[in-house]
């Protein structure tokens, strides 16, 4: 069982990534700005001669940065789809690897729409997360092998 929960674990955390890099290879104003972020950070000892570093580079630097985050989109959701199925196989049902591999996509996708978009989420998202999280619990519960029921074939 241990190992389904790991598979779905990884699914959901592949799925995140493959939606952070939808939005960042969709979003021009994204990466353009992570570039320039980047491009200052990098020349920190300039800044005190020249307090606006030369930023050009990003006009152009930015489409192939968006390219690559289209292929880790493409990446991300092969594997991902390897890694659910692998968990559907090693779980002990369907429903806990599905509910498993969505609510870890939900809270690491929220992780990373805070840390790289700046985004925040309002109360009832999180109310929806914490019911979500609440059913993953009861399915894990209800699944431990000490409860399950053997019934024998009749031969």
């Amino acid at each position: 069982m241990l190992p389904g929960i790991m598979y779905a674990l990884l699914a959901g955390f592949l799925g995140a990534v493959a939606s952070s890099s939808a939005k960042l290879s969709l979003g021009a104003s994204y990466m353009r700005g992570l570039c320039e972020t980047g491009v200052r950070w990098w020349n920190t000892e300039e800044l005190v001669l020249n307090p606006e570093p030369d930023t050009t580079s990003c006009e152009w630097l930015h489409i192939p940065l968006r390219l690559l985050c289209g292929l880790l989109l493409f990446i991300c959701n092969a594997v991902m789809w390897t890694f659910f199925a692998k968990a559907l196989r090693h779980s002990s049902s369907s429903a806990q690897a599905t509910v498993t591999t969505t609510a870890s996509n939900f809270i690491l996708s929220a992780f990373f729409g805070y840390v790289i978009f700046g985004e925040s989420h309002a109360l009832l998202w999180w109310v929806g997360i914490i019911f979500t999280l609440l059913g993953l619990f009861i399915l894990h519960a209800s699944s431990s092998p000490d409860q399950r029921i053997h019934v024998k074939k009749s031969e």
